[in-house]
């Protein structure tokens, strides 16, 4: 399936809106990662266990919005927008959330 941050795919005529798609994927911090994050892992500013973490919900949340187009009978999903956000108790757990618009494109 085609995905693209664009409203549009070069050389490809949208033949049908199916509508708008979404995922989510809500993951929470294991605090002993938080704790050994900033011993073992900083390197340079960054937090390869966080970066792993965010990669894994943003992959989980985009084969979520997927999977919801492909039930709709589109072949591609446009205009995708990832969002990322704390939520819980003390921004405990990791929100991402992938949004488009299914289409059928020829």
């Amino acid at each position: 399936m085609l995905m693209t941050t664009t409203n549009s795919l070069q050389g490809r005529e949208i033949a049908d809106y199916k509508g708008i798609v979404t995922g989510e994927a809500i993951l929470g911090a294991n605090i002993f990662k938080d704790l050994f994050a900033g011993i073992r892992d900083i390197v340079g500013g960054r937090s390869g266990a966080y970066e792993e973490e965010l990669q894994r919900a943003r992959q989980i949340a985009m084969d979520e919005m997927q999977a919801r187009a492909a039930n709709l009978g589109a072949n591609a999903v446009i205009g995708v927008d990832i969002d990322y956000e704390t939520v819980g108790q003390n921004g405990s757990m990791l929100m991402v959330s992938a949004t488009g618009t299914a289409v059928v494109v020829h």
